[in-house]
């Protein structure tokens, strides 16, 4: 099948293989390192790789493979820890390097033949090792080194085993995709068949299967990922859908009037609007903690949406916009990697949930979603917007969640999205919003002492969310921004910017 499975191993960078690989036209999955043959081959793949790894191979808890994954005649890339899997399970023999190699380098191609196909003779590469190939398992041979690495790319064509010392999925290296598509495609045989079109096709059929005659209820956010949830739903089974936007008193300044029109009049879906905010904040009175107020408004999401269904009668589905990085975040279960913070429509759904779920976005990262809106028929203008979290501004409150706190944070967002509009970057960035603070500092307003709250100025750049770098502002756009939110949002007194990327940070503070 023309499918690319990665198995994770713990890598900072296995989504980016993903992603790289379905840029290059090939539908990828994730999926954990321990992954059963059986399974393995229930999927068909065309091709599997092997994600780099934090651990040593030769450590008693480092994650290995089914060793059998050899012995499949499937063609797999090993990436980093992936190469020295191959190698250990193969013969080979891996020891700790003198000195570890970070960074860039420059690979020498040896053999232009497979993998390193159309290289230059020395091209820059991105290294994240400790550990290095001492002796290439037999069957093998080397193509490509660099200063520390003699064995840098390893290959045997016979049994279709490829694996790189570098990371060909950062934009570090400078020809990672041609060595990836030279993978794919020389020497794997798949098709480059993957878009949005066909993705479309395949999942109109797919819910068509799985919803029957069933209605389905879908919970609108505002965001792009929910709508485009809804509308590829509504091509599936027109009227079996019913969407419902909920006023959860959490959502930006005057959002929620403009896009329940929006909704009904622009996309013609059939949308019941749900005034809750009193629900929402008598539930979030008192709560500090962030993964508890997520888990609360996802919960509450859950009553309301069961409590509307009753009212329409018997409805078995639930349409949620959950994409993979959501995925990803809320849960461990694709690989070694750590639980970054839950997403209310994954890990804030309850045990006894009455609904069964269609998540018709599960599969894509946010730029594919955009894509997929395009698609679709929905402005530029509305795919452009920012993302907004389905906990909406509660978690952009560092502390409890109540009517004071929001108007606050409401009333400095509205300046500062209202500010990089007019100075013609709002298309520039990721997200740009404001964070309220749970401390006061002193200030000198109209001569007389203040002690009022602080806000924080988020701007970031990114291409999927996964990973962010703070924007560099001009000071003249952050004094406007400053100056505003000081004089004209009663209560704060103090701005401040947030020049942290991710990682090491996430985007929202909570």
């Amino acid at each position: 099948m023309n499918k690319a499975l990665i198995l994770d191993f713990g890598s900072q960078y296995t989504q980016l293989i993903a992603r790289k690989v379905r840029e290059l036209g090939v539908y990828s999955e994730i999926h954990p390192f321990n992954l059963g043959l059986k399974k393995i081959k229930s999927y068909s793949p065309g091709a599997i790789i092997l994600s780099g790894g934090p651990k040593s191979v030769y450590e008693p808890d480092s994650p290995h493979p089914d060793p059998g994954i050899f012995q499949l005649g499937i063609p797999i890339l090993g990436i980093c820890y992936g190469l020295q899997l191959i190698a250990h399970h193969l013969g080979g023999q891996i020891h700790k390097a003198p000195e570890r190699e970070y960074g860039f380098a420059w690979l020498q191609t040896i053999d232009r033949s497979g993998l390193l196909r159309g290289l230059k003779d020395k091209t820059q590469v991105w290294m994240s090792h400790g550990d290095r190939l001492e002796t290439i398992p037999e069957g093998f041979t080397v193509t490509g080194k660099t200063a520390n690495s003699r064995a840098a790319v390893i290959e045997n064509h016979k049994r279709q085993i490829y694996g790189v010392q570098f990371h060909p999925e950062v934009a570090h290296t400078q020809e990672g995709k041609k060595i990836l598509g030279n993978f794919l495609f020389r020497l794997a045989g798949l098709r480059a068949d993957w878009n949005m079109r066909s993705f479309i096709r395949d999942k109109i059929q797919k819910i068509r299967q799985q919803v029957g005659k069933e209605k389905v209820i879908c919970g609108l956010s505002g965001g792009i990922d929910s709508l485009v949830t809804s509308l590829i739903i509504q091509k599936a089974v027109g009227k079996q859908l019913i969407c419902i936007f909920v006023n959860n008193g959490l959502l930006r300044k005057g959002e929620y009037e403009t896009l329940l029109e929006t909704f009904r009049r622009k996309f013609s879906l059939r949308v019941i609007g749900v005034e809750a905010e009193d629900k929402f904040l008598e539930k979030l009175k008192g709560v500090i903690s962030p993964e508890k107020k997520r888990r609360i408004i996802g919960q509450t999401f859950i009553e309301i949406f069961e409590e509307e269904a009753r009212k329409l009668g018997h409805v078995k589905f639930l349409a949620q916009g959950t994409i993979y990085p959501d995925v990803i975040e809320s849960t461990s279960v694709k690989g070694p990697s750590h639980t970054i913070k839950s997403h209310h429509n994954v890990g804030g759904l309850p045990e006894n949930l009455k609904f069964l779920l269609v998540e018709p976005l599960r599969e894509l990262f946010k730029d594919e979603v955009r894509a997929l809106a395009l698609e679709l028929g929905v402005s530029r203008e509305f795919i452009q917007q920012h993302p907004f979290p389905g906990p909406g501004l509660a978690v952009r409150i560092v502390g409890e969640v109540n009517r004071k706190n929001l108007c606050l944070v409401r009333e400095a967002d509205a300046i500062l999205l209202e500010e990089i509009r007019r100075a013609r970057i709002h298309n520039k960035l990721w997200q740009a919003f404001a964070v309220l603070l749970p401390v006061r500092s002193v200030g000198v307003m109209g001569d007389q002492r203040t002690y009022q709250r602080v806000v924080a100025v988020r701007l970031v750049q990114s291409s999927d969310g996964m990973t962010a770098n703070w924007y560099q502002a001009s000071p003249r756009l952050l004094k406007k921004i400053s100056t505003r939110i000081v004089n004209e949002v009663d209560g704060v007194n103090r701005v401040v910017y947030d020049i942290t990327s991710k990682p090491p940070g996430t985007i929202e503070w909570e």
